[in-house]
């Protein structure tokens, strides 16, 4: 299959399969445990409706959206996802710049392979940057000070990592600290030449918001060794408010799935709040994200933005999280897809298919703005 043929974000998910070594399509797949909320989240989207209607003049349909101030031509932006360019040379800069191309934001994750400044030389526009709280408090201080440097338009702090939740495939594919490279990994990292030679032309080998910074972190295993010490148990709201004082821009805090988690992130000013489970790669056995957006959307919708994290595969999934209260969706897995299988052009292919299906979707529901999405766009939700 070529790109040309792609009809989905499955028919991505399959040339991804195909180019990427197993190691890694587990690593970027996974959920914690059993992985029930990692399943969850997909079908607890499929089971939710959407409402069909006919001769409501649905043309020249508008898919703008306001957005931390802005407005976007798609309700959607681009999650941050570790070792991106792990998945196809310089992945976070072949990201950025299809999410520029589609006038999204992208968001860097702090586990880039790229550095902070790698993207900000790469692309024209402001991206977002993904935060990991950490017990180095100077690391930390720095890292904001580069995303203000490069004049990153927003600081996505991601809240539910304090621990690591386990995940089984990396466990068994020895993704683990420090790994465990078996004839069975290098076999399989072989047998995608294509792959290997361009993860060896890129930019870094290693991650590089740390290279350089860290004394003793040069290298993959060390670097994990690292982070694995830093995640930080004792993470509390004090801490929003010691960023806050560091970075005067727009702040997000994602990992909310709790309606008084929701309103503390109201009380310490996030400007944008995110609804999601880290993709089921944390607690496992939480609920789906879809499942707690409309109480959480209906309790601080008012007072903050609510964007959603969590399963969308499409536009219809799009649909139904906005219908249920979302401002904007964020695409992880399917963009990555897209990264996996033709870098840049493939991250464009992921978006473009999401924004027609949602297109396609509004018309058939008859729908022409994103704003008259709502519960009575979908069958039997009150």
């Amino acid at each position: 299959m070529t790109l040309k043929s792609v009809a989905c974000i499955e028919d991505l998910r399959r040339i991804a399969h195909r180019k990427v070594p197993r190691e890694f399509m587990d690593y970027y797949e996974s959920g914690s445990y059993s992985e029930e909320t990692l399943h969850a989240n997909r079908d607890d989207l499929s089971k939710i409706k959407i409402r069909q209607r006919i001769l409501r003049g649905a043309s020249d349909r508008d898919l703008s959206q306001a957005l931390l101030g802005s407005v976007k031509p798609l309700p959607l932006a681009l999650a941050p996802v570790g070792l991106t360019g792990m998945a196809y040379r310089n992945g976070e800069i072949a990201a950025a710049r299809a999410a520029e191309k589609a006038g999204i934001p992208y968001t860097l994750s702090t586990l880039s392979i790229c550095s902070i400044e790698d993207v900000a030389d790469a692309v024209e526009k402001p991206f977002w940057f993904q935060l990991y709280f950490m017990k180095d408090r100077g690391f930390i201080a720095n890292l904001i000070a580069r995303a203000r440097a490069a004049e990153c338009s927003a600081l996505v702090l991601t809240a539910d990592l304090q621990v690591l939740g386990q995940r089984h495939r990396d466990i068994h594919n020895g993704m683990t600290v420090p790994p465990r490279i078996r004839p069975q990994t290098i076999a399989h990292i072989l047998s995608k030449p294509a792959w290997v030679a361009g993860v060896f032309l890129g930019k870094r080998k290693t991650f590089g918001n740390v290279q350089g910074r860290i004394a003793g972190t040069e290298h993959l295993s060390s670097y994990m060794d690292w982070i694995n010490s830093q995640f930080d148990q004792a993470l509390s709201w004090d801490d929003v408010a010691w960023i806050k004082e560091r970075w005067p821009g727009k702040l997000i805090i994602k990992g909310i799935l709790d309606v008084a988690d929701a309103r503390e992130a109201v009380k310490a000013g996030a400007d944008a709040i995110v609804v999601s489970n880290h993709g089921g790669r944390q607690l496992d056995g939480a609920a789906s994200s879809i499942s707690l957006l409309p109480r959480i959307a209906e309790a601080v919708g008012s007072e903050t933005e609510i964007l959603f994290d969590g399963g969308i595969r499409s536009g219809q999934d799009v649909f139904r999280a906005l219908a249920l209260g979302a401002r904007a969706c964020l695409l992880g897995r399917s963009y990555l897809y897209g990264v996996c299988a033709a870098g840049e052009q493939g991250a464009s292919k992921a978006i473009d298919i999401i924004a027609k299906e949602l297109d396609v979707t509004m018309a058939l529901a008859g729908i022409r703005r994103i704003a008259d999405i709502g519960k009575s766009s979908l069958v039997d939700v009150n």
